[in-house]
C-alpha cells in the first residue's frame, strides 16, 4: 500500500523534497507505481522551483544568509541592525478572493494580497517585516500558473522590504477541485525592545485615515453573493475596466510609509482595517476608557463600495463593520505631529484623511454620513 505522503517542501527559497511509497518488496513489480501515478509530480516541481528562484533572490535584504535548498532559512537579526529585539510575527491567508482569481485566471497580484494581509498587520505592532514564507497548495501542479503566484508574493515581499526566505508547495490529489488551490503565509517582523505600539494613546489624539486601493481580502464572501445578486459576470464593465479588474485590485502595502511615519515620531497606534472594518479594528488599538469619534463626511465612499451596498441595500452599520470603505489603515496620532506627518505620508504617496479624534468613551462613535 502506499503511505499517507508529505506535501513538497521548498524552505528557504521552495526547494521541493519528495516522500517516499512504501510497499511491500514481495508484491513491488520491477516497473510498479510511481509517485506520478499517484497524481503528484516530481519534475513538475522541480521545474517550478527553477522559475522561483530568481524572484526569491531578488527580495534579498541585509540578514538573509545561506543559499537555498535548505531544511530551513536562516536569518541573521544582527545582521539585520537589531541590537535588542523583539519578534513579531503574523499568518493570514487571501480568503475567497482566491474564488475570483481562480475563475478569472488572474493570478498575477494574488500573492501581493497574501503578504499585505500579514505585513500590514506587523507595522501596527510598530515592527518591520523581515521575511515571508508562503503554502501554496493545490491538487494539481501547474507551473505556469504557480510561478505567476509566486513571482506576485515575491512583489508584495519586494515592495514591503521582507524577504521570500522559503514555503512550501504541495500538491495534493484528491483534495482540490481542477484548477483550485489555496494559499497561506505567514511574516516575521522585529522592532527594538520598548519600541512596540499601540503605546500612549491618549484623549485627543488624530486618527488619521490612509486610503485602500479597493475591497482588500475581506468580506469577498459577501462580495460574491452581492456580485450574483446583481446578475453580472467578472467581465463586466465597471470604471475603467471590469468587474473582476476592480474585485481583484490587489490589497495596499502600507509598511513602508508607516515604518517612515513611526521613525518620525508622534505615532501612537496604527489600526490595519480588516475584517470588522472600522467598527471593529479601530478599538483594538484604544486604552480602556478611550474611544475614537469619526465624521463619516470626511471622506467619499468610493465607487466599488457605492456599488456593493447598492445591489445589496446594506444599512450603514453593516457596510462599516464588514468593508474597509475606502479606507486600509488608520495612524493614532500626537495631534502636534499630525500635520507633520499627514504631510510626510502624503510624499510618500498615501492619500491621507484626518477622520477624527480620540476621546473619552468606547468604541466608535460615527457622526455625519457614510
Amino acid at each position: 500500500m502506499i503511505a499517507n505522503l508529505p506535501p513538497m517542501r521548498y524552505p528557504a527559497g521552495h526547494d521541493l523534497q519528495m516522500g517516499y511509497a512504501m510497499t511491500s518488496p514481495a508484491d513491488t513489480p520491477k516497473n510498479g507505481i510511481t509517485y506520478a501515478d499517484a497524481g503528484v509530480d516530481i519534475d513538475a516541481g522541480n521545474r517550478l522551483v527553477d522559475r522561483i528562484k530568481p524572484a526569491a533572490r531578488a527580495t534579498a535584504r541585509p540578514g538573509v544568509m545561506g543559499g537555498l535548498g535548505g531544511f530551513g532559512a536562516l536569518f541573521d537579526l544582527k545582521a539585520a541592525g537589531y541590537t535588542d529585539p523583539v519578534l513579531v510575527a503574523a499568518t493570514d491567508g487571501v480568503g475567497t478572493k482566491l474564488r475570483i482569481a481562480i475563475d478569472t485566471g488572474r493570478v498575477d497580484t494574488i500573492g501581493i494580497d497574501l503578504v499585505a494581509m500579514c505585513v500590514n498587520d506587523l507595522v501596527c505592532q510598530g515592527a518591520e517585516p523581515l521575511f515571508f514564507l508562503d503554502y501554496f497548495a493545490t491538487g494539481k501542479l501547474d507551473v505556469d500558473q504557480a510561478a505567476r503566484i509566486i513571482a506576485g508574493i515575491a512583489q508584495g515581499c519586494a515592495d514591503s522590504g521582507c524577504a521570500l526566505i522559503g514555503g512550501e508547495t504541495a500538491e495534493m490529489p484528491g483534495m482540490y477541485h481542477a484548477g483550485d488551490f489555496d494559499l497561506a503565509g505567514f511574516a516575521v517582523g522585529a522592532m527594538e525592545r520598548g519600541h512596540d505600539l499601540p503605546r500612549g494613546v491618549a484623549d485627543g489624539d488624530v486618527a488619521l485615515g490612509l486610503a485602500s486601493s479597493g475591497v482588500h481580502s475581506n468580506g469577498y464572501s459577501l462580495v460574491r453573493r452581492l456580485v450574483e445578486m446583481s446578475g453580472l459576470g467578472w467581465d463586466a464593465p465597471f470604471g475603467d475596466g471590469t468587474l473582476g479588474d476592480a474585485l481583484l485590485a490587489p490589497t495596499r502595502l502600507y509598511v513602508r510609509p508607516a515604518l517612515a511615519a513611526i521613525r518620525a515620531g508622534g505615532v501612537h497606534g496604527l489600526a490595519h482595517i480588516t475584517g470588522g472594518g472600522l467598527t471593529e479594528n479601530l478599538p483594538r488599538v484604544l486604552p480602556e476608557g478611550l474611544g475614537a469619534v469619526i465624521d463619516l463626511e470626511a471622506w467619499a465612499l468610493p465607487p466599488l463600495f457605492q456599488w456593493l451596498r447598492a445591489v445589496g441595500g446594506m444599512a450603514e452599520p453593516e457596510m462599516l463593520k464588514t468593508f474597509n470603505c475606502g479606507i486600509g489603515m488608520i495612524l493614532i496620532v500626537d495631534p502636534a505631529r499630525a500635520d507633520a506627518l499627514a504631510a510626510l505620508l502624503r510624499d510618500m504617496g498615501e492619500t491621507v484623511t484626518v477622520l477624527g479624534t480620540v476621546a473619552p468613551g468606547q468604541g466608535v462613535t460615527y457622526t455625519g454620513v457614510l
